[in-house]
């Protein structure tokens, strides 16, 4: 089995943090991606500490699809230096992680909810 992993992803809300999640699933580089909105960054940027609302993106996929995910994400996204972290899944359901597996780079993703 592939090395699953979550990859984070702080984006605006609303259409940019949709399009951003539409396009990983339906390009198959994610087998899931939750958008959690209402989201509050605040952060260094510039010299100037900035706090704006966000969305965050919780990418589902495998180690293998990291390099076509931070790409996909860096042509699409919006900020000058988005945010773009994967975290290693150590432990989880196995048939969840299996369906995870296969729908990376799939054209279906299957019956499984994230």
């Amino acid at each position: 089995m592939s090395e699953p992993i979550a990859i984070l992803v702080a984006c605006p809300p609303g259409e940019p943090a949709d399009a951003l999640a539409r396009g990983l699933v339906e390009g198959g580089l994610a087998a899931c991606v939750n958008r959690l909105p209402g989201m509050r960054s605040t952060y260094r940027w510039k010299g100037e500490t900035v706090t704006e609302d966000e969305d965050l993106l919780l990418v589902k996929t495998v180690r293998g699809a990291f390099a076509a995910v931070e790409a996909f994400v860096l042509a699409n996204h919006p900020y000058e230096v988005p945010e773009i972290v994967a975290l290693p899944l150590v432990e989880g359901h196995a048939p969840y992680l299996a369906w995870l597996e296969s729908a990376v780079g799939a054209s279906q993703s299957g019956n499984a909810r994230s």
